[in-house]
């Protein structure tokens, strides 16, 4: 799979551990690994002991050697996705490799479907061509030792992996195949991935319905029941964000600053705290940020509403607004004329809860991201 940052109210999920750089590339292992590692040794350790009548010892140290092949399977899958990206000028913020494979993050969006389609479908390319060549060793191998094991599982997991991902439903890569061909019939990107989404959705309940149905009728053993229910939910929740991704991004280009801006009502430095919001109420600019002149007049700071609004009643006479202004040199910069794609860039490189709203060199409003969730999400509830 592979995703680019998320939308503004999402966090950005942590990397993990850094592994390094492969091919210029950064990868990290998520701290889920874990958990697939320890499955997948015992599972595959057991499997291996009764097969070739090994001992406990090197039944389990064959089975954590098959997730380090995995895991190389998943980086080369991923690193499929990556360079054909890279190849077309979209740049590459990482590799991270978790529990249910793995996921590419890139700095923008394809810009057009072919690059879209060709990115999406490296990844599965690479496991199937891995998948074929495992199958080749699998062939040339003498069918009892544990080489062959390795080789047939191999095999097994890299075709199971570029047929699984090539299903057309978001999060899989086959989603965004789906999604760049309903982008180029209908010229609307948004449009082809919510369809992708839902999609998603339902092989999301047709993966968890047909495992259910397949431990029932004995073709599966319950052990495999949770990890493949997870991969269910994982699907599940993958294509509902991917779903939520495309209505805000219909209304990123209604974006307007000029009216999401909150003005700037000016106090002296020193003010008492309630009596600069005394003036704002008068003036009828209540909901008005408050901003911190110097002597010349020259705007320095923004009064922090959260830190302001914690301050008790009784003490506000005597706490000049500079206590809970911050430096507008501090904060993210945004010019008046930007359009909404430049505003989400911004927000998702600088992370905050306000940002100057200027006009050539004079701050003009401030941006505040309740405000912008507000407007993404009507239906949202914000907390001011």
């Amino acid at each position: 799979m592979e995703q680019t940052s998320p939308p503004p109210k999402a966090p950005v999920r942590a990397p993990g551990i850094a592994l390094g750089r492969v091919l210029g590339v950064p990868v990290h292992l998520h701290t889920s690994v874990a958990l697939l590692a320890l499955l997948v040794t015992v599972m595959y350790g057991e499997l291996v002991r009764g097969l070739l009548d090994l001992s406990a010892v090197a039944g389990y140290v064959a089975g954590f050697g098959f997730v380090l092949c995995l895991l190389g399977s998943v980086l080369l899958h991923e690193l499929g996705h990556a360079l054909t990206a890279r190849h077309f000028g979209i740049g590459v913020r990482g590799i991270t490799l978790e529990l249910l494979g793995g996921y590419t993050e890139m700095d923008r969006d394809a810009p057009s479907p072919r690059v879209d389609l060709l990115v999406s479908l490296a990844g599965p390319a690479v496991s199937f061509v891995l998948g074929l060549a495992a199958i080749g060793v699998t062939v040339a191998l003498p069918s009892q030792g544990l080489a062959y094991q390795f080789a047939f599982q191999l095999a097994v997991s890299n075709v199971l992996v570029a047929v699984f991902n090539s299903l057309p439903g978001l999060p899989l890569d086959g989603g965004r195949a789906l999604r760049a061909g309903v982008w180029a019939i209908t010229r609307d990107r948004h449009l082809g991935t919510e369809v992708a989404g839902k999609v998603g959705r339902g092989l999301a309940v047709g993966t968890a319905a047909l495992v259910v149905w397949l431990v029932l009728i004995d073709w599966l053993r319950p052990v495999a029941l949770p990890l493949v229910l997870l991969v269910a939910f994982t699907l599940w929740r993958g294509a509902g964000q991917a779903v939520q991704s495309a209505r805000l991004g219909r209304r990123f280009p209604l974006i307007d600053l000029a009216a999401l801006a909150r003005p700037v009502f000016t106090v002296a430095g020193g003010t008492p705290l309630a009596e600069a919001q005394r003036r704002a109420a008068e003036a009828g600019r209540g909901d008005d940020v408050i901003g911190v002149a110097d002597s010349a007049g020259r705007l320095i700071a923004l009064v922090d509403r959260t830190a302001a609004e914690a301050v008790p009643e009784q003490r506000r006479p005597w706490l000049a607004v500079d206590s809970v202004a911050r430096d507008v040199g501090k904060l993210p910069v945004i010019p008046l004329g930007a359009d909404g794609e430049h505003v989400i860039e911004t927000v998702r490189a600088h992370p905050g809860a306000q940002y100057a709203v200027t006009s050539g060199e004079n701050i003009v409003g401030v941006l505040h991201i309740t405000d912008l969730v507000q407007f993404l999400e009507p239906r949202r509830k914000m907390t001011k």
